[in-house]
């Protein structure tokens, strides 16, 4: 089995889908800041509305909607209220 990205949920198969090819680190290349880091709530939810918007055909609403729906439903922003609430995962220390 697979590991999934704690912020995208994507299957992460090879070290070439972890963060910066690293095995340790529990999120995704598509959830990488260029320094490394974990990308913030805010900067998830945005390039996730807009692939979703693109590849699904949905306004930015939409989009924004099921976007926010599928990410409080990852381990990193579980238990968030609001994207204005940050409830950062604890695995890591290296994100924020």
């Amino acid at each position: 089995m697979s590991a999934r990205c704690v912020a995208c949920g994507m299957p992460m198969e090879s070290a070439a889908d972890h963060a910066s090819g690293d095995l340790e680190k529990d999120y995704c290349i598509h959830c990488t800041r260029p320094d490394g880091s974990m990308q913030s709530y805010q900067e998830k939810l945005e390039s996730m509305v807009q692939f979703i918007a693109r590849s699904e055909g949905l306004t930015n609403d939409r989009a924004r909607e099921k976007a926010m729906k599928w990410l409080t439903r990852q381990p990193a922003w579980q238990g968030r209220t609001s994207p204005y609430n940050p409830v950062p995962h604890k695995k890591t220390t290296d994100r924020f």
